[in-house]
């Protein structure tokens, strides 16, 4: 099961401020961004799932600590990394990991690979992706798009 983080993250690592994304709407960003996840099962905290209008992804595997069921057929609920990763794994051979901060931080450590939307500037936000070792990923892609570089970085597995 390869388990890839996607997220728009500013150069101080602000990826949110309160429930908004505190730059600019970037709608290549999003399309490029759902295009990427749909075929996909996606995994993501509750708050985040609260946040889609328009769900994404094939099954949404939300991360909570509570026992709950949701209004949305295609949603399940995950206590933890090993049981989201094993739902995951019943759909597809990829995982997307959408959010949010709390959820970046936790799956960090399981992340094969990340697709970071690279927005220029610093940002006023609440909510920051993780930090990661750059000895141990390599940036194996890199695109430039209006507003934002897409990258790419592998994680380096020690042989």
């Amino acid at each position: 099961m390869e388990l890839v983080s996607v997220v728009a993250l500013s150069e101080n690592r602000v990826i949110g401020n309160g429930d908004a994304i505190p730059w600019k709407s970037l709608p290549e960003d999003k399309q490029q961004y759902r295009g990427r996840i749909a075929n996909y099962p996606v995994i993501l905290g509750r708050r985040t799932f609260e946040m889609f209008e328009d769900l994404p992804g094939t099954i949404q595997i939300v991360m909570s600590r509570s026992e709950r069921e949701f209004d949305a057929e295609t949603a399940v609920r995950a206590g933890s990394v090993e049981e989201a990763v094993d739902i995951a794994a019943d759909h597809a051979d990829r995982a997307y990991v959408i959010g949010g901060a709390g959820i970046y931080d936790l799956f960090q450590p399981h992340i094969d690979r990340m697709v970071l939307s690279r927005v220029p500037g610093d940002y006023e936000g609440d909510a920051f992706y993780p930090e990661w070792d750059d000895t141990k990923w390599t940036l194996v892609a890199e695109t430039p798009y209006e507003g934002f570089t897409l990258e790419e970085w592998v994680r380096e597995r020690e042989a």
